[in-house]
């Protein structure tokens, strides 16, 4: 994959940029550390510039996280309401928890936007539960596009300033994502064990 998305990116420059970090927004497995590294190294051996390697990087994280938004937005309130009433004696749910998960979300979503954004697979999905509980387009774009700005601008800086030895960044953000993604399965398997303990 890696080979994929240097090709695209030597031969679209910005264009190639902003069209694969929409693409990993949408389809999160695509590494955006590989993109955004990459993106770095190239503005020391081709005519791009960081700004504008950020700027291409931004634009294609929105527009991604437009898309996820929007499919947030079909999968309203109501709708999981009618999901509950008909599987919720199987997945052990009720409304009511449907109506705390989106109040908390109405309370602490944009910063559970902006914060995300720093979270490998996260950063990309978190626009879906935004648009399930229709937080603001317009608060929710400005808190994706400061995070995803600071994350670009971070990992552009890191790969120009390596250089060849861009791939290093590659290397220690896998780590990263990988205790992580540890964390991640740890919060979830406790969350599933207290709220079973809690139905019973």
């Amino acid at each position: 994959m890696e080979n994929w998305i240097t090709e695209i990116m030597n031969e679209f420059g910005y264009m190639g940029v902003m069209f694969l970090i929409a693409l990993e927004n949408i389809f999160p497995p695509i590494p955006s550390e590989v993109i955004l590294t990459f993106g770095g190294f190239m503005t020391t051996t081709t005519n791009l510039t960081i700004f504008k390697v950020v700027l291409s990087a931004t634009a294609g994280s929105v527009v991604g996280a437009i898309v996820l938004y929007m499919i947030g937005l079909q999968l309203d309130v109501e709708r999981l309401e009618k999901i509950v009433d008909r599987w919720g004696h199987i997945l052990r749910l009720k409304k009511s928890d449907i109506h705390k998960a989106d109040a908390w979300f109405d309370k602490y979503g944009p910063w559970a936007v902006f914060l995300c954004r720093f979270v490998p697979l996260i950063r990309s999905l978190i626009s879906i539960p935004a648009g399930m509980s229709n937080m603001n387009v317009g608060i929710f774009l400005i808190f994706t596009t400061i995070g995803t700005f600071i994350w670009n601008i971070v990992l552009v800086n890191l790969g120009a300033s390596l250089g060849n030895s861009w791939d290093v960044i590659v290397y220690y953000m896998d780590i990263y994502s990988n205790i992580i993604y540890a964390i991640l399965l740890l919060l979830f398997i406790i969350f599933v064990f207290v709220f079973v303990k809690k139905r019973r």
